[in-house]
């Protein structure tokens, strides 16, 4: 009785998650058009067998567990550590390179895209991987290494690489990543938009072309002014005393 009640949770279990991944497919991918199309996403098959492996990593079975996560890795291209904690809601869109860490700690409606890591520097001993807490998206190519924590609602652009904690409600850019935009209001979670983001390179690129540009203006002005102080020279309104004696 004790084992076919645990058979029966489980199943509970894969039902459940099974109903909550097609409602976030559904959400956060436009390209979907009904619900069957779930079934074609590595990212469901990935999630599905990390939660297998999860409760034998939970349960010790560390062999099987890895074992699990392998077969996932090999059949997806997405690589979950069995002993990472992951929440609900979690989506992967498209997926292939994607890697979460051992120590990772992902919390509720996160959004992971393709080619991003969730690692460590290779320094740290325990929990060495990054916390994701409730809302965060983390963007194509992005990598987020080290044990320190991203706060809620925030949004990492493509192609960074965060190496320190992120407070809630920020967006961020860059190598290395920093902060360009602070927020007390929620991201929405429908809001999957990679590409509108600020862009600090591009911002020191304008300042300095605003700059030259003024620099520029400058000298051009200083040269009409010489120009017209040779032409009063020559004129004799004005004495040449260059070269007298000082």
């Amino acid at each position: 009785m004790g084992a076919a009640r645990l058979v029966k949770k489980d199943i509970n279990l894969i039902k459940n998650y099974i109903e909550d991944e097609i409602r976030v497919v559904r959400e956060r991918d436009p390209a979907i058009h009904n619900k069957w199309e779930v079934f074609l996403y590595s990212s469901f098959w990935a999630v599905l067998m990390y939660r297998i492996a999860h409760r034998f990593y939970l349960k010790k079975h560390y062999f099987t567990a890895r074992l699990i996560s392998q077969i996932a890795r090999n059949q997806t291209g997405i690589e979950i550590h069995p002993g990472a904690e992951i929440g609900k809601g979690f989506f992967i869109d498209h997926g292939s390179g994607v890697v979460v860490g051992e120590t990772t700690v992902i919390g509720n409606n996160v959004t992971l895209y393709q080619g991003v890591t969730l690692g460590g520097t290779g320094k740290e001993k325990g929990k060495r991987h990054p916390t994701l807490k409730d809302n965060v998206m983390v963007s194509v190519g992005a990598k987020v290494l080290g044990s320190f924590t991203i706060g809620e609602n925030t949004k990492i652009g493509a192609g960074s690489v965060v190496l320190n904690e992120i407070p809630a409600n920020c967006t961020v850019v860059g190598v290395p990543g920093k902060i360009v935009k602070r927020g007390d209001a929620e991201m929405p979670r429908k809001t999957m938009d990679q590409v509108h983001l600020p862009d600090p390179i591009q911002d020191d690129i304008n300042t300095l072309k605003h700059a030259d540009t003024e620099i520029t203006n400058q000298l051009l002005s200083l040269k009409d002014t010489v120009k017209e102080l040779k032409r009063e020279i020559e004129k004799g309104k004005i004495k040449d005393s260059s070269n007298e004696d000082i």
